[in-house]
């Protein structure tokens, strides 16, 4: 986004710090947000990414430093883990209680319609689903129609056809947004500009305008020349070293300057190194060595949950190096077929057979294996002080540390720890057991990006075979080899990416003149759009009346342009802008109710 072509700031920080007793999460850190512009906020798990989209919020104050609002500015802000309770059409509501009954309904009727959860205004909000709750929060932060909206990890509880419904969201909106997320193909959909916390840039951030993909680019190039710098600083200060000990002009006056200089150089050199030095998770993943053609055969397999026919057909067959990924909208199995495939339950139709002493290792996305009660220590390392690596006695000290836990951690029990932290535990865990096939479901949740690149490279290089379920693409596209997609309706079921199974789900229910599963909500609710409710009926009957005023107020703010100048000017284009917004979505909605009324979908 070009910033020189009339696009203003809303939020600025100067000079900004905060820190949480002795860790510092970041230090004067001075960044700028503009109009229309979407911030993709990135940068590994304790770079302080929430915490300063707290602070842009209002929700906590910096250490030191000034955060500069644009007067008049609405914010709107939605966490990781929203905690949501009464009636959804009431949650909505209580967001705009200044604005008119009639005007906040129509609002209502229309955000949850696009949130795909039209004529629930009554429901109770307990009765949704994690993904239906995260898109009621996302658009009860959009009720009050702000002029910068703030998402904490808005992917997290969404499945892939969630994660395609937010970044038709965010490309729709055309409004500000700071959005933190370690979904890469959502931050290359949707953003402007990637910035990235972290303590081994100078000014504590780097930002790129555009998407992930030229982020990823210009921080590698960053990286290679701070490389190279710190190399050529190491020679000049060895050069300096070397002069100062063996030459008498060092002892003499004239030299305390290049004394000085060459004491200058070294802090430097110290600190460029420091700040070169990025600690990650240390992956490897073991291999049995196992050299059998075929580990796993599946056949003919088919599950059903009640009456309902899950998946049928399914044919696998998985040798070594092959990673398969595994695809489908919420309802189609794909949890249900990995633990059939892990043995962990048994097919209704079917058989999955293995090969002799085949060993498996099983990661559970609810982190169940974990006893919340072990200490660090004792969910590290099980078997005492040391643990069994490669052939190797590792401390348990020395095996924190691998996975950036520090040794005065050990004591503390699991269920102190976060959601990433627990991941990183079950990465220490696996890797002491050799595998021969490795059973993923949802891996990613809660990881930073760092993390995930170290997991995606060990799992290229794992000799064994990979099952994966994960709602993150790039991680998929990275890993796997093929890609298994459930659904009924599709014609084949082996894809070669993550985009190429999206495009046949596509093709088939444009085909077929429905929408694709990707896009609609499960049949029940379909079904209940198709008859108008007693509020959606009082809402069509009012609608021409207030389409009338919407017009009406369109045009009396147009006849006030010419008594206006300067910042009043701008202030009534960005009214008019408002107005003529607000009549376009009575006009889709007054359309949605007539389809409802006359009995058809959407």
């Amino acid at each position: 986004m070009d910033k020189d072509k009339g696009e203003r700031p809303l939020i600025s920080l100067q000079n900004v710090s905060k820190s949480f007793g002795s860790q510092d999460l970041f230090q004067e850190l001075t960044l700028v947000f503009y109009e229309k512009e979407i911030v993709g906020l990135a940068g590994p798990n304790g770079a302080g990414k929430s915490t300063l989209l707290r602070i842009l919020a209002g929700r906590e104050a910096p250490d030191t430093g000034l955060v500069v609002k644009r007067q008049g500015i609405c914010l709107a802000y939605s966490t990781q883990s929203p905690q949501l309770e009464g009636k959804i059409g009431d949650i909505l509501l209580a967001e705009v209680p200044d604005l008119a009954l009639i005007d906040a309904e129509v609002r209502v009727n229309i955000l949850l319609d696009m949130a795909e959860l039209g004529g629930r205004n009554q429901e109770e909000s307990a009765v949704l689903s994690g993904g239906e709750k995260k898109r009621l929060d996302i658009i009860r932060a959009l009720m009050r129609d702000p002029d910068i909206l703030l998402l904490d990890e808005p992917t997290n509880h969404l499945d892939l056809e969630g994660i395609r419904w937010l970044e038709g969201l965010l490309r729709k909106e055309k409004r500000a947004c700071v959005l933190v997320s370690h979904d890469r193909t959502l931050l290359e959909a949707v953003c402007h500009r990637v910035t990235e916390l972290h303590r081994c840039y100078p000014k504590g951030f780097f930002s790129v305008v555009g998407g992930w993909n030229k982020f990823s680019e210009k921080k590698q190039e960053w990286l290679l020349s701070e490389q190279k710098r710190e190399r050529s600083l190491s020679s000049q200060v060895q050069e300096e070293v070397a002069w100062s000990s063996t030459s008498p002009k060092a002892r003499t006056t004239k030299a305390k300057s290049r004394l000085r200089k060459g004491e200058e150089m070294l802090m430097s050199w110290k600190d460029l190194k420091e700040r070169n030095t990025l600690k990650s998770v240390e992956v490897e993943f073991i291999g049995s060595g196992r050299q059998t053609r075929h580990l796993l055969v599946a056949t003919n397999v088919g599950k059903q949950f009640a009456s309902k026919s899950l998946f049928t057909g399914i044919d696998i067959k998985l040798s070594p190096g092959m990673r398969l990924g595994i695809v489908g909208s919420n309802g189609t199995g794909k949890t249900t077929l990995l633990r059939i495939l892990a043995g962990e339950i048994t097919p209704d139709k079917g058989t999955v057979k293995y090969a002799d002493d085949l060993q498996l290792v099983y990661f559970d996305q609810h982190r169940e294996q974990l006893d919340g009660n072990w200490t660090l220590k004792e969910a590290l390392s099980p078997c005492g002080d040391f643990v069994h690596f490669r052939g190797q006695e590792i401390h348990v000290h020395g095996w924190a540390k691998k996975f950036l836990f520090s040794p005065e951690r050990l004591p503390l029990p699991v269920r102190l720890l976060s959601g990433g932290e627990r991941a990183r535990i079950l990465l220490a865990r696996w890797m002491l057991r050799p595998a021969d096939v490795l059973f993923l479901d949802e891996p990613t949740n809660d990881l930073d990006v760092p993390t995930l690149e170290v997991i995606e490279e060990s799992l290229q290089e794992f000799p064994g075979a990979v099952v994966l379920i994960t709602h993150d693409r790039y991680f998929m596209d990275r890993v796997c080899t093929h890609v298994l997609g459930l659904g009924n309706d599709l014609e084949q079921r082996m894809f070669a990416d993550c985009r190429q199974w999206e495009e046949e789900v596509s093709r088939k229910f444009l085909q077929s003149g429905k929408k694709t599963e990707l896009q609609r909500n499960s049949s029940e609710v379909s079904m209940r759009r198709k008859s108008l409710s007693y509020a959606e009926k009082k809402e069509l009957s009012n609608m021409e009346k207030n389409l009338q005023l919407a017009e009406e107020r369109v045009q009396m703010l147009h006849g006030q342009i010419e008594e206006k100048e300067g910042k009043e000017l701008l202030d009534l284009y960005r009214a008019i802008h408002t107005a003529q917004e607000q009549v376009e979505r009575l006009y889709q909605r007054w359309q949605v109710l007539l389809n409802k009324e006359q009995g058809l979908d959407g």
